[in-house]
């Protein structure tokens, strides 16, 4: 009975040894280079308050955008089947929206930032629902889609703010993108932290998870059913709007100012990737939430290696390339279905499992 609740357990978390063996080794490899590298200390920052410090830190905390965002893609990648090219352009719009009512509300307190963060997220979903209706209504490949506000989203930020990079300055920004005073963890990663529950209750006490997987799985089977296709497609996009949002918020706190050209660059392949690497089918249906939100971390402690190593940024990317693309063949439904037989072909070759599945 035990052996096939293991089996069963198994069987249903299967998708995360990817991202775990992918972790797994990164760990045992900067074990071996360097004994504290994962090493957490306690110091005092610029004003006096004790914070953990660390490689570790680094890794959670820079992997804080990518992770939320990676949230996001995963509705839209189970639901839709294809993936959001334009986060990174998003959330520099979100991110141009905050600054935007920040600079117009005079002083900047805690009633200012939290209507700031409230216009981008309405911001950022009116732009997701727009992508999600490209998709859902008018039934255009996502990748397609998205290459639209990708093109011309970084040139919206710029208009938002006259091209203007204004900063902003105000302990409560300070606190977002960096610590609070008296909690030593930086709070992007209780961002993330924070983000995951609420996704979590989502799933938990709605059906939202079981009709996006439904939607990806079957379109067609999913509508006789009764589940609204185009609804859950326009709603895994505009859910992937507030991940921008919140992306677009926590990058424009840790500089105290917006570059819509270098906020978040590049990171639409990374969130894809993030997506590949926690075991997801890039297909659509099924798909891990924390799978994803390990993927993230995977990269990052990837990078954060690589520099560690003294490899240049421009070089950073080839070898994440090579990488990448071992852990997304090995994830890939081949590779899985070989691992499958073989490990069948072992199971039924034990006589002692011989023995309970003949009984």
């Amino acid at each position: 009975m035990k052996t096939k609740k293991t089996s069963r357990f198994f069987a249903n978390n299967s998708a995360l040894l990817i991202p775990l063996i992918a972790i797994l080794l990164l760990v045992i490899f900067n074990l071996f280079r360097d004994p504290g590298f994962f090493s957490v200390s306690i110091a005092a920052n610029n004003n006096g308050d004790p914070v953990l410090q660390g490689n570790l830190i680094s890794i959670l905390n820079g992997a804080s955008e990518l992770a939320i965002l990676s949230m996001g893609m995963t509705l839209v990648t189970a639901a839709s089947g294809g993936q959001d090219i334009s986060v990174g352009a998003l959330a520099a719009i979100a991110g141009s929206v905050f600054v935007k009512v920040l600079k117009g509300g005079g002083a900047i307190t805690g009633s200012t930032v939290l209507l700031a963060v409230l216009a981008c997220c309405a911001v950022a979903m009116l732009f997701g629902a727009f992508n999600g209706s490209l998709v859902a209504f008018f039934r255009i490949q996502p990748m397609i889609a998205t290459l639209i506000l990708f093109t011309c989203g970084r040139s919206i930020a710029y208009w938002i703010n006259g091209g203007a990079t204004p900063t902003v300055t105000s302990g409560i920004i300070d606190g977002i993108g960096s610590f609070i005073p008296g909690i030593p963890i930086p709070t992007p990663i209780l961002i993330v932290i924070f983000m995951g529950i609420l996704f979590a209750l989502l799933f938990r006490f709605t059906t939202l998870g079981l009709y996006i997987q439904a939607v990806g799985i079957n379109q067609g089977a999913a509508r006789l059913n009764g589940i609204n296709a185009v609804g859950m497609k326009l709603l895994a996009f505009v859910l992937l709007g507030v991940c921008c949002a919140v992306a677009g918020v926590i990058g424009v706190s840790r500089l105290s100012l917006i570059n819509h050209e270098t906020l978040l660059i590049n990171i639409e392949m990374d969130a894809i990737l993030a997506v590949a690497i926690g075991g997801n089918s890039l297909g659509g249906g099924k798909f891990k939430l924390i799978g994803s939100i390990l993927g993230a971390y995977a990269i990052q402690a990837l990078t954060t290696t690589l520099y560690a190593m003294k490899v240049s940024s421009t070089d950073v990317k080839a070898y994440k390339a090579v990488v990448i693309i071992i852990l997304v063949v090995l994830g890939s439904p081949v590779v899985k279905e070989a691992m499958d037989r073989l490990w069948k072909k072992l199971r039924t070759s034990h006589p002692k499992d011989a023995g309970k599945e003949a009984a």
